[in-house]
């Protein structure tokens, strides 16, 4: 943990959260969240892609993130099969907008968080705001595994070449109707073992170049 990030605790709807905080240098040019992979497997907002894809962000200047799902680390209450995580996401949006109001949004997510994103988008379009998120990373996405929603056609998607947990054709099943395309990291597995620079350098790339 560097000088630039915090561990800091809510009071959230299912009890105490355990949350993480990571700055870029300077005044920050937009907000980002990030969600861990499943708590019942071990995830917590500590995994390596997690913290990479925290990293990422902050290197684009973003306040950025994370915090421990529902009876994961020190956060308090039980695992809620997506639907009280993502209402967890919710209200971490809030808190960072509260405090870095009228910034951009970034939701990103690897694995089980995937799920948690996407639905979390899904939720704000219900509610009237469509262009509530600037953009989504999803990263080892949980097509087939738990009910994804539609995302914005400008969502980055990467996946492991040799994924065994969510193979590619689950994940080209899912984002062929909507025309994403899917990026595929040759060689890397389900947790991108000694394949995680490459998910920061194409985000990076590809955000730097599209914005």
């Amino acid at each position: 943990m560097n000088k630039f990030s915090k561990r800091f605790t809510l009071d959230g709807p299912a009890g105490k959260m355990e949350c993480m905080l990571d700055l870029p240098e300077g005044a920050p040019r937009g907000i980002a969240l990030v969600a861990h992979p499943h708590p019942l497997y071990g995830g917590t907002m500590e995994n390596k892609v997690t913290q990479t894809l925290a990293r990422t962000f902050v290197t684009l200047g973003y306040a950025t993130a994370r915090f421990n799902f529902r009876g994961v680390g020190q956060s308090e209450g039980e695992h809620d099969r997506g639907h009280g995580e993502v209402d967890d996401m919710a209200f971490m949006l809030d808190y960072m907008q509260s405090q870095y109001p009228g910034l951009p949004v970034a939701l990103s997510g690897f694995s089980f968080g995937t799920f948690v994103q996407s639905q979390l988008h899904a939720r704000l379009v219900n509610e009237g705001k469509p262009d509530a998120i600037e953009r989504m990373v999803l990263v080892g996405t949980a097509a087939g595994k738990w009910p994804l929603p539609s995302v914005p056609e400008d969502t980055i998607l990467i996946h492991g070449e040799l994924d065994d947990t969510i193979t590619l054709q689950m994940v080209f099943d899912w984002a062929r109707p909507q025309e994403i395309p899917v990026i595929v990291i040759p060689g890397a597995d389900h947790f991108f073992h000694k394949r995680l620079n490459p998910i920061k350098n194409l985000v990076v790339q590809m955000w730097r170049r599209d914005n």
